[in-house]
């Protein structure tokens, strides 16, 4: 009996044996097949945006930054136009409350940040141009002299697409791809000699891109200090942290009425909606998640122009390290108001400009001294009114603030953003 059971264990034990044997062989190649099914993946999503985001050729030829450094200069335009020139369909429109016509706004550059990242990997910085700052403007045909930083993109696209409907062009395709690129090129000359650092990608996004950003993150994180209301923008917000869907987000990046500063105190909105939707990226796992990143990516296609041959997975990698909320975010300063003709402006030097960023940069990562236009502007350019209002202290040329807790006068606890900042 015992030997009998022991020749019907026998087998069974082997069989055992075999089945860990081919189980443990298993396991590994499952594995395997997961990384190689992630890798394609992963793949496949960056060749799907490599391929289907717009690209331009407006940084052929540019000068480079050195040491590794990175300069990435981002324009948000204020068109009511998709990437094609076509009107953005009605609806969008009016959720975006931003008015039914699409020649409002045109093609300004209303948001201009550059974002430099240190190739030594320390903090990077985030320096945003007021729109309204008064410089010479590069690469627009047949014009030289002054007028507002973010008129660059749309004289140059609009002469262009004059010069070559006079040449007998009228495909509205070829109008609106050139014009384009000639605004691309203008803007980015123009931003690059004013700062006097090399631009080494860009990123164009359209109006609707910061509504279809904060969609695609499940909404925004921000902070106000205190409750909004506006009727041009639709801003209609409570004090305190707050999660921000699309139609809000517009509203908050574009509200400049009803704020002390204007348009520097909206500026210090296009910052903080930036930090809150890094912070949102890396809280959210948008990275990880493919479902989040096909939206994310999804997102990209619709609104937004890159440089071509920026390496943008190397780059989604870079920002998540970024989106931990190590940016400081700072508006170059302002002299005083003024105005030029019948029209607003923000009187500037160009010299403080570049000493202001190579402070707070190093004069290394600078654009070479021989680059054209690091000369101080010419003095009197500016029609100033006669005795128009400087601009008040501290207001440009400050960083967002903090994330951490700030304290009232009263010494009280203010308002706390739990990892944003709280602004105006």
């Amino acid at each position: 009996m015992s030997a009998h059971r022991r020749k019907t264990r026998a087998p069974k034990s082997r069989a055992a044996s075999s089945r860990r044997r081919r189980l443990t062989r298993t396991l590994p190649a499952s594995g395997c097949a997961l990384v190689v099914l992630a890798g394609a993946t992963a793949w496949y999503l960056y060749d799907d945006l490599a391929s289907s985001i717009g690209s331009s050729k407006a940084l052929k030829g540019a000068e480079k930054s050195k040491y590794g450094d990175v300069n990435i200069l981002l324009m948000g335009l204020d068109s009511r136009r998709d990437q094609n020139g076509e009107d953005l369909p009605p609806a969008v429109l009016d959720k975006l409350h931003a008015g039914a016509s699409s020649d409002v706004g045109g093609y300004n550059t209303n948001t201009l940040i550059l974002l430099h990242v240190p190739g030594d990997g320390s903090r990077a910085k985030a320096f945003s141009v007021p729109r309204d700052d008064f410089v010479d403007l590069h690469g627009v045909p047949g014009f030289t002299g002054k007028a507002k930083i973010k008129e660059a993109y749309g004289r140059a696209k609009a002469k262009t697409e004059e010069q070559l409907s006079a040449q007998g062009v009228k495909d509205r395709g070829r109008l609106e791809l050139e014009g384009r690129e000639a605004g691309r090129r203008a803007e980015i000359e123009t931003v690059r000699t004013f700062l006097g650092l090399p631009i080494d990608h860009f990123a164009e996004l359209n109006l609707a891109g910061f509504y279809h950003l904060a969609d695609a993150l499940g909404g925004v994180p921000v902070c106000l200090k205190k409750p909004a209301k506006d009727g041009f923008s639709g801003a209609d917000f409570p004090a305190g942290r707050q999660t921000l869907d699309g139609q809000q987000s517009l509203a908050f990046v574009r509200q400049r009425h009803g704020l002390t500063m204007g348009d520097l105190d909206r500026t210090k909105r296009q910052q903080a909606f930036l930090a809150g939707a890094t912070y949102k990226l890396n809280q959210a796992g948008t990275f990880t998640d493919p479902v989040k990143l096909m939206k994310l990516i999804g997102s990209a296609k619709q609104d937004v122009v890159t440089d071509r041959g920026w390496d943008l997975l190397s780059f989604v990698k870079q920002a998540k390290n970024l989106s931990g909320g190590d940016v400081e975010f700072v508006t170059l300063p302002i002299e005083r108001f003024g105005r030029n003709h019948d029209a607003e402006i923000n009187v500037v030097d160009d010299m403080k400009i570049k000493r202001f960023i190579a402070e707070r940069i190093g004069p290394g990562a600078t654009a070479s001294p021989s680059a054209p236009g690091t000369a101080p502007s010419s003095p009197g350019a500016p029609s100033d009114a006669p005795g128009a209002p400087s601009a008040p202290q501290g207001s440009p040329g400050s960083s967002v603030p903090a994330p951490s807790p700030p304290r009232s006068s009263s010494g009280t606890p203010a308002i706390d953003g739990g990892g944003v900042p709280c602004v105006d």
